[in-house]
């Protein structure tokens, strides 16, 4: 089997899996208790009005008609309208989402860096001190919730040392920068308006930081762990035994075959930030979507709840695809599987 072949098996194995996740939270948004034609109104409205925006939402059908009308809408790009905040669920999603996205992106970027380099750091110094010193708070950052790290960064960095904007993702009376990806940092960038990509950058690290702060140390176990099994194979020992320096055995040749197994543990965890974001979107008054998504749970919005949970679970498949694509790049007895298979 090619690599082209493989790459399209699984992108129509994804489209069946979110055929199979739209039905299921579809079903599930209808059958869980709470009117959400009530919800919307409220409690002062009339029986006669409840009535006719249930008629309106197509609640007055059976579900397999109204899973029929949310296709054909879908093959339009319409998700419908949100009741929590009375506009398009595409148009609250083009919005948000890019807020989130640019969150969940600058932690990766601080969970694998970070990660990779301690896991480096307690597999070349093994038994000692320094590996201690990294399992022990690693195991602390594991064991935390990511709203506890939010508050202790909000106290520490904001409060106690006012170094760091606390909320939002500019500071007020900044304005955005012209929309070209949604991400603050980066459209700044493009326009060379460099102090409020500064800005947004700072508004940034916190959130992005607490988001990270449990997969850094999930990382650098998994790292830690994988080198060190590498280390036992016959061409680490005889590259030890020509004299080359730890340093370079650590970087060089142990590394990459080390990062293989936990490259789709890793790829796992970043793809499940952007549904985990939300408690610390909602610390720090994030304008993104998982917050939203959090919203329109407790409202009832069926719209909105099937349009996020869409959202999250194809970004989920997609990095699922990246991550294997990376794995055949790194192993290449993988490539040549496949290549002796086409």
């Amino acid at each position: 089997m090619t690599l082209l072949k493989s790459i399209l098996t699984r992108l129509a194995a994804s489209a069946l899996v979110l055929f199979g996740v739209s039905v299921l939270i579809f079903t599930m948004a209808r059958v869980i208790p709470g009117d959400p034609a009530a919800i919307a109104l409220g409690n002062t409205a009339s029986a006669e009005q409840v009535e006719q925006l249930r008629r309106d939402m197509h609640l007055d059908q059976p579900i397999h008609v109204q899973y029929g009308i949310f296709l054909s809408r879908l093959a339009d790009g319409d998700l419908g309208q949100s009741l929590y905040s009375q506009r398009a669920v595409m148009s609250d999603l083009r919005e948000l989402l890019p807020a989130t996205l640019e969150l969940v992106f600058f932690a990766a970027i601080i969970m694998f860096s970070a990660g990779i380099a301690l896991g480096v750091l307690a597999a070349r110094y093994r038994d000692g001190w320094v590996d201690s010193l990294i399992r022990v708070t690693s195991l602390a950052g594991i064991v935390t919730p990511a709203f506890v790290w939010a508050v202790v960064l909000m106290l520490v960095f904001s409060y106690w040392l006012a170094v760091l904007p606390v909320a939002g993702r500019l500071t007020l009376g900044v304005a955005p920068p012209p929309h070209v990806t949604g991400f603050y940092t980066l459209d700044a960038l493009f326009v060379g308006q460099w102090s409020v990509a500064g800005d947004a950058l700072r508004h940034m690290i916190l959130p992005a930081t607490a988001l990270a702060l449990s997969s850094v140390s999930q990382t650098a176990r998994l790292v830690r762990a994988s080198l060190i099994e590498t280390y036992n194979t016959p061409y680490i020992e005889l590259s030890q035994a020509y004299g080359i320096s730890e340093a370079r055995i650590s970087t060089s040749y142990a590394l990459r075959p080390a990062m293989i197994p936990a490259m789709t543990v890793m790829g796992l965890d970043f793809a499940a930030k952007l549904g985990n974001a939300f408690l610390v979107e909602s610390v720090f008054a994030w304008p993104g979507m998982a917050r939203y998504g959090v919203q329109v749970i407790l409202q009832k919005d069926l719209n909105a709840i099937v349009g996020v949970v869409l959202v999250i679970s194809a970004f989920f498949l997609i990095v699922n695809i990246v991550v294997d694509l990376l794995v055949v790049l790194l192993n290449p007895r993988i490539r040549l599987q496949q290549r002796n298979a086409g």
